[in-house]
């Protein structure tokens, strides 16, 4: 991916300095516990998912922060994708005679307080709509790599671009109207609604991906490939049938592996916010 000549964004507050240190619990990524971090890995808000994280905001006083561009090559990377994001979303928001409103991103290590609950990097990343931030400890993007196997700098490009969708679905009022779908649907209905959310926030990343690379030209060769290794490594019925054996469709919250992979193909091959009505027949 390139990405040198990229504008990085300011729009970052840098805690990593004053969290991390065995605050909280650090779950590994593997057995059954794999199947609950990629859960999270995505999600638009992760105190929906076995109560692991508090509903209520955090009491603890919020870390010291660096606020505008890191200044490590990591944190420059993440900054660059997101002022892409910020870029690409503004004009597309502007052709529908809209205000693009960016999210603020939260670098930390290991625990953080937000709007939503306490955040742990055992969730991985996610967005919070209460607070419009999107929450990412770098180190996931070496569990990335190493035990989902998926490896590359846009497929790390890739999560951020789906918890920014997230955000675009929040500024669209596309979230609260799920939401409070859910409030009034069964288990297995609110999970079917959930599952079309969170394959809208994959179709956006490729509507990103498709406008970014027409202005900036940020593809090179092999990076939509490692985007799809990164959709299917965190596919439901995929991390299902690794944690346990089978899968439950019942209980996805998040598509399969096909699902997620098809939707971001169609983001990218179209590049239009139309493109991506998850919520009109069948998700797949």
């Amino acid at each position: 991916m390139r990405w040198d000549d990229l504008r990085q964004s300011t729009n970052i507050e840098d805690v990593r300095a004053s969290t991390g240190g065995g605050a909280g619990l650090r779950l590994g990524v593997g057995g059954t516990l794999l199947a609950l971090a990629a859960a999270y890995f995505f999600g638009i808000d992760p105190r929906l998912i076995m109560g692991l994280v508090s509903a209520v905001p955090t009491e603890t006083s919020a870390p010291a922060a660096h606020y505008g561009t890191p200044q490590d090559e990591q944190g420059r990377f993440i900054a660059a994708v997101l002022g892409e994001t910020e870029d690409t979303w503004s004009a597309l928001f502007q052709t529908q005679g809209a205000t693009y409103v960016a999210p603020k991103l939260v670098l930390y290590r290991e625990q953080m307080p937000s709007a939503c609950g306490s955040a742990s990097s055992a969730v991985g990343p996610f967005y919070c709509p209460l607070d419009r931030k999107v929450y990412l400890d770098l180190g996931f993007f070496q569990q990335l790599s190493e035990e989902f196997q998926a490896p590359g700098l846009f497929a790390e490009a890739y999560v951020l671009a789906h918890e920014v969708g997230h955000h675009v679905q929040n500024l669209l009022g596309i979230a609260g109207e799920v939401r409070a779908a859910q409030q009034r649907a069964s288990e297995a209905q609110a999970n079917a609604l959930s599952v079309r959310l969170e394959l809208q926030a994959d179709c956006f990343a490729g509507v990103w991906a498709r406008n970014a690379d027409q202005t900036r030209h940020i593809l090179e060769a092999g990076d939509v490939e490692a985007a799809l290794r990164a959709a299917a490594a965190v596919g439901d019925d995929t991390l299902q049938k690794r944690a346990q054996g089978y899968v439950v469709p019942e209980s996805f919250t998040h598509g399969t592996s096909a699902e997620r992979m098809s939707w971001f193909k169609r983001g990218l091959a179209s590049g239009a916010i139309s493109a991506c009505d998850t919520f009109s027949g069948d998700p797949g």
